[in-house]
């Protein structure tokens, strides 16, 4: 159920992140305030039209779509993208497709955790999140 994402998540452990960034083209100054923010990610569903805003230090970004349907995206990292979100296997995967490439962000839900796997080719970041009081 989608609505197992709702709420709001605080990121608390963050692994390959930079190398993350670094396949997606990130300069240096900007992959090391990246590495150092800790975001904030509030989920919510209004019918059937998603939005997940992140707040940090550093940006904040919004995006709202409907499930299954493609948008534009702008991404943190103002990248322009063709970008859409579904639910399947208790999974919401995002992918994003620019310039030939693609990559996908897929957040899964156990308990009071939030998993968010990014990847890029062979680049693999994991980031944890906790669901707030």
């Amino acid at each position: 159920m989608v609505e197992a994402f709702v709420g709001t998540w605080n990121l608390k452990e963050s692994k390959d992140f930079d190398d993350y960034m670094k396949a997606l083209g990130v300069g240096l100054a900007t992959r090391k305030l990246g590495n150092m923010t800790k975001p904030t990610t509030i989920i919510s569903l209004d019918g059937d039209k998603l939005t997940i805003k992140t707040t940090s230090t550093l940006k904040n970004t919004e995006l709202s779509c409907v499930l299954g349907q493609e948008f534009n995206e702008t991404t943190a990292d103002g990248r322009n993208v063709q970008s859409v979100i579904i639910f399947e296997d208790s999974k919401l995967v995002h992918t994003q497709k620019w310039d030939s490439k693609e990559t996908t962000l897929v957040r899964e839900v156990n308990s009071n955790k939030l998993t968010l796997t990014l990847t890029l080719g062979d680049v693999v970041c994991t980031r944890l999140y906790e669901k707030a009081e």
